[in-house]
């Protein structure tokens, strides 16, 4: 055998080597995913509780348009607290409107903010946000009691509180919904079999 023959043999005998590697890698990836539970939002025990109506609010939006929140309502809605300074709620505006414009259908999504209105004008139209409803009010924060931003509340058709927490990545946001959808409170308390 020349050289030429022996490190061809050698590169096979490598190339499945690191076949059999990266099938053991892939099949620890996939046992991992089983074992460690998704991370929903962070539940929080202030504000209305999960299952109980919201407060009812009659507001007027940053672009002169009538928003209710609360009561009953044609689709469900998902109140998103959020800040022009938050960086995390800037990280998850594309989540949202991509949300909003899948879900249009069966989903109203508001952003709900306090401060300056001139300040959110210019967030709305450098963000794009033109679509979504946009309040401000102090109050409806402190009804919710949040805290920290970004902060989310999903409402029913009825007005009832079905789910809640911090969001900070699409995953929480998603176990909002995905919570809604399968009539738990949180994705934790599902996973654990409690009652809701």
């Amino acid at each position: 055998m020349n050289a030429l023959t022996i490190s061809v043999v050698l590169l096979w005998v490598a190339v499945l080597v690191l076949a059999v590697l990266l099938w053991a890698i892939s099949r620890q990836v996939g046992v991992l995913f089983e074992r460690v539970a998704p991370m929903g939002a962070l539940v929080t025990d202030s504000g209305p509780p999960v299952g109980a109506p919201s407060p009812v609010f009659q507001l007027t939006g940053i672009q002169s348009e009538a928003v209710q929140i609360g009561g009953e309502q044609a689709v469900p809605n998902l109140v998103f607290f959020l800040s022009p300074t938050c960086p995390v709620c800037k990280k998850l505006l594309p989540v949202l409107k991509a949300v909003a414009q899948d879900e249009r259908q069966h989903l109203r999504i508001v952003l709900a903010s306090d401060g300056e209105a001139s300040e959110h004008l210019q967030f709305v139209q450098q963000q794009g946000l033109g679509d979504m409803p946009y309040v401000l009010s102090t109050q409806l924060g402190m009804e919710y009691r949040v805290s920290r931003l970004p902060y989310a509340v999903l409402l029913d058709k009825q007005g009832v509180v079905v789910s809640k927490g911090l969001v900070n990545s699409r995953e929480q946001l998603d176990s909002l919904l995905n919570a809604h959808d399968m009539q738990t409170p949180t994705i934790q308390q599902y996973l654990s079999g409690s009652p809701a």
